[in-house]
């Protein structure tokens, strides 16, 4: 499942939001579709964190206009992960996708 990253402007302030969907078959508007909100943590508090949940947390979906959306990054797996957890998503294997069985070597 791919993640995409999406760099856009917003009431003068520049944001980064993450999701899981894009549709941009619109031929003005950039559709963001289950949105990757950053997790609260008890120990570290991030300002920025707090207002992209405070102003996207509750958004099913979201229409931006092209002229706002500076940039949009695609990753195959989340790339705010740890090592580990990065690593072990990618060697699953996607959905649809086709999983070959690993080749033997004879020894003579």
């Amino acid at each position: 499942m791919s993640v995409f990253r999406v760099h856009f402007s917003w009431k003068e302030k520049e944001y980064i939001l993450k999701a899981e969907s894009l549709d941009m078959t619109h031929p003005y508007f950039v559709a963001i579709k289950d949105l990757v909100l950053p997790e609260k943590s008890s120990v570290l508090i991030n300002p920025a964190d707090d207002e992209i949940r405070k102003n996207f947390g509750t958004v099913r979906q979201l229409m931006l206009p092209f002229q706002s959306v500076s940039l949009i990054e695609e990753y195959r797996v989340d790339p705010d992960l740890d090592k580990d957890e990065r690593r072990n998503l990618l060697l699953k294997p996607g959905k649809g996708e086709v999983v070959s069985p690993q080749k033997f070597k004879l020894n003579k």
